[in-house]
């Protein structure tokens, strides 16, 4: 994992110079010619009134930017003149569409504190804690993350946490089947004391069974010590249910860095997830010296979720409203209102257009990171035309991956360690796997 692993979008430039070439012309229009007295004032010419017509293009495009009915012809005409090359001194030079020059100023957020003090050894410890992560592969990924830092405020011994069967996705997955648990405990054994089970006879010596309750979400540290740890103290093991942002985004700095150990060092996955996930990295690097990983979140339940409307007329409009029945919470919402906020996730071809937009030629390699796509190949079809060397999982490994194909969040991380490798990684959507790739591929610049 190199440096060069990053986002570049120039969108100023052009901008820049087209107003500053109309206030050129512009000041040029307004001159009045030599002798001619203040008083007696000319007929207003043709190039006056065009300067004004310019000038006022110009602001236009300074302050909304340039608006094209169709981006593909935008892109293919403005791109090659001006998001390629930057102005420096008055001089043009080349930008690499493929590597950030931020990325020297990244660095890792991981690195434990002189004064963060060591664990507490399970026999000393305030009890066990129990937790039950909900959602696909990342949420679960954040609740996991989350769960280690409510242990290490309140003192407690966390039991490897559960992962939830029951969910959307419908994967019977345990820890242990998708990360290496022994490589979990060892990694935070200065951190957290963390253990397989309850012992035997803890278990025993309880007159009932673990106390079982569900937390507000983004709670405090305080509401733990204040809520949580009273019935540990006095129940020895406590179990806190559908554990899913329930802890608060704004910590203490030394339990930031803690969330960045779980997540991107502790949390490795299993080794046949690892060895085929850098199977098909090697595939498409052996087809092209770079590529792009795009996550498409365009399942039939994501789209049902978000509200929007992507032009499918009554039928789509009558199955995704059955399937946003499953939320029974959810508030009615104007797809159009949805879309104007930028909410909506991006459809395989505005994802495509977008990346062609942004610079990338029709020979860039594709892997592409989804799910079920809502309509199938049908949608599919203008990305694939836009870029023909498209790949997924399932088209670089198909035997490889038949073990693999009935458990959803085994699939979902082989994805995200071929997005991980990418040279440049894109996405339709804000969700978790964007956010936690984003942090990963940061943090990772230290490691390198």
């Amino acid at each position: 994992m190199g440096v060069g692993k990053g986002w570049r979008v120039v969108w100023g430039d052009h901008n820049l110079a087209l107003v500053h070439q109309q206030q050129h012309k512009q000041h040029l229009c307004w001159r009045w010619p030599a002798g001619t007295a203040a008083g007696q004032r000319r007929p207003i010419s043709w190039s006056v009134v065009c300067g004004l017509m310019l000038f006022a293009l110009g602001m236009i495009s300074f302050f909304t930017g340039h608006v094209a009915s169709d981006l593909e012809w935008y892109s293919q005409r403005l791109v090659k003149r001006t998001w390629y090359y930057k102005v420096d001194g008055g001089s043009r030079a080349p930008i690499d569409i493929w590597q950030s020059k931020l990325s020297k100023f990244y660095y890792g957020c991981s690195e434990r504190g002189h004064y963060f003090a060591p664990a507490v050894r399970e026999g000393f410890s305030n009890g066990y804690l129990l937790i039950g992560a909900s959602g696909g592969l990342n949420q679960q990924r954040t609740g996991i993350t989350d769960a280690v830092v409510v242990a290490r405020i309140l003192n407690a011994t966390l039991v490897v946490p559960e992962l939830d069967h029951h969910s959307f996705w419908k994967d019977d997955s345990d820890f242990v089947n998708i990360f290496d648990v022994n490589w979990f405990i060892t990694s935070l054994a200065k951190d957290v004391t963390v253990v397989k089970r309850v012992p035997e006879k803890v278990m025993r010596s309880m007159e009932k069974p673990p106390y079982t309750m569900r937390v507000p979400r983004k709670s405090e540290p305080e509401y733990y010590l204040d809520q949580v740890l009273p019935i540990l103290l006095r129940r020895s093991v406590v179990q806190l249910t559908k554990f899913d942002y329930r802890l608060a985004n704004e910590l203490d700095n030394e339990l930031q860095k803690l969330r960045c150990r779980v997540n991107y060092h502790a949390l490795r996955f299993t080794k046949p997830i690892r060895n085929l996930g850098q199977r098909l990295v090697m595939k498409m690097l052996k087809m092209a010296t770079r590529f792009i990983a795009v996550h498409l979140r365009f399942e039939p339940d994501m789209l049902a979720f978000s509200g929007c409307y992507y032009g499918g007329g009554d039928k789509e409009r009558y199955e995704l409203g059955e399937i946003r029945k499953r939320w029974t919470t959810l508030p009615e919402t104007s797809p159009d209102g949805e879309r104007q906020r930028g909410k909506c996730p991006l459809t395989p071809h505005e994802v495509g257009l977008m990346l062609r937009a942004l610079g990338f030629k029709n020979d860039t390699y594709l892997y592409v990171a989804s799910g079920e796509i809502y309509g199938g190949e049908e949608t599919l079809q203008p990305l694939k035309e836009l870029f023909p060397n498209f790949y997924t999982k399932e088209m670089l490994a198909s035997e490889e991956l038949k073990p693999f194909l009935p458990f959803s969040s085994r699939l979902a991380a082989i994805d995200y360690i071929v997005c991980d490798e990418s040279d440049v990684f894109v996405t339709n959507n804000n969700g978790n796997m964007a956010k936690i790739l984003a942090g990963r591929r940061q943090e990772s610049l230290l490691f390198s």
